[in-house]
């Protein structure tokens, strides 16, 4: 189950199709490596996305 405080990298390798969702939130750059650092919850607020609004739809 994805949660908010996952980096981006750690979804995309365990549910690569969460790259498409991801995208369509607004997260262009799923593979840069700030990715691999930056957790769901800091993506989300550089996005100005709810977090939890994003966790739902990972998740489905």
């Amino acid at each position: 189950m994805i949660n908010k405080d996952m980096t981006i990298g750690e979804i995309i390798r365990l549910k690569p199709e969460a790259a498409e969702v991801l995208m369509n939130f607004g997260f262009g750059c799923v593979g840069c490596p700030a990715s691999q650092m930056e957790t769901l919850e800091q993506g989300a607020q550089v996005h100005g996305v709810d977090v939890e609004v994003l966790v739902e739809a990972l998740n489905k």
